[in-house]
């Protein structure tokens, strides 16, 4: 599968995946900041990356061990993205189900919000459901993985 955790060495192939996504940071800030989360084993940014370059790309982070749930707690998915003429490719899927797997395997509760009309539905079709909540444009989704 072309999923696989990117490494510093993926940086100028990310940068305009993430300026494409949106950003208010400059290219040095956040390539300061790729490099700190990719080595970090909270986090992981996985990238769809096949023989056409990178396409889309994911990071997700394990909140770390709580005192009352111990160390099945919680994790957020921070960006999914797939480049807009890639789209409806199953990238975003594939993305998904890596994201799902890493999780699955740290972390209790996976949770994510997705904008109501642009990101909401792809999560709906994956069979996710998206619960209210204080940003009525951004429903929460989440997946609870067994003890």
């Amino acid at each position: 599968m072309p999923v696989r955790p990117l490494t510093r060495d993926d940086w100028h192939a990310f940068w305009p995946l993430i300026k494409a996504f949106g950003t208010d940071r400059t290219e040095e800030q956040t390539e300061s900041l790729f490099a700190e989360l990719v080595e970090d084993p909270r986090w992981v940014a996985l990238g769809y990356d096949d023989a056409r370059g990178l396409l889309g790309y994911a990071v997700v982070q394990d909140y770390g061990t709580h005192l009352r749930a111990g160390r099945r707690h919680h994790g957020r998915l921070h960006d999914l993205y797939v480049v807009p003429d890639h789209r409806l490719e199953g990238i975003g899927r594939a993305l998904m189900q890596s994201v799902a797997d890493w999780a699955s395997t740290r972390v209790r509760h996976l949770e994510w919000q997705a904008h109501h009309q642009d990101a909401a539905p792809f999560y709906e079709r994956l069979g996710h459901h998206g619960n209210p909540c204080p940003q009525p444009d951004y429903p929460t989704f989440e997946i609870t993985y067994p003890n």
